[in-house]
């Protein structure tokens, strides 16, 4: 894929580092601070669904901090997923996974 592409999928990519820019913003307005966990998984990754969101660039699990405390509890993250879920995007909040913020793609989250 080059930087010429106009697939559907690389539009969705695009928009989701965006929206991803956007979230670190309104993260750090709320007094957050964020680390990246699994932004990206290649192919050769032994972890993770086969055909995760992760591996196409449309997913990224973020480290939660306030006050210099790490927040793994996914309610910690229930501000900043609904702020995700506003842009159009899907929070992984909604299915046990607080920490995980993708976009819809053929039926994966």
């Amino acid at each position: 894929m080059g930087l010429t592409d106009v697939s559907p999928l690389a539009a969705k990519q695009r928009k989701f580092v965006a929206d991803v820019g956007s979230l670190i913003v309104y993260a750090y307005s709320q007094g957050y601070e964020l680390s990246f966990g699994d932004a990206y998984r290649d192919g050769r990754c032994w972890y993770g669904h086969t055909h995760s969101l992760h591996k196409l660039r449309l997913a990224v699990d973020l480290n939660l901090f306030k006050n210099g405390v790490y927040l793994t509890d996914t309610a910690d993250h229930k501000v900043l997923g609904e702020f995700w879920e506003s842009l159009g995007n899907q929070w992984g909040g909604r299915f046990g996974d607080g920490n995980h913020y993708s976009v819809k793609h053929n039926h994966m989250r």
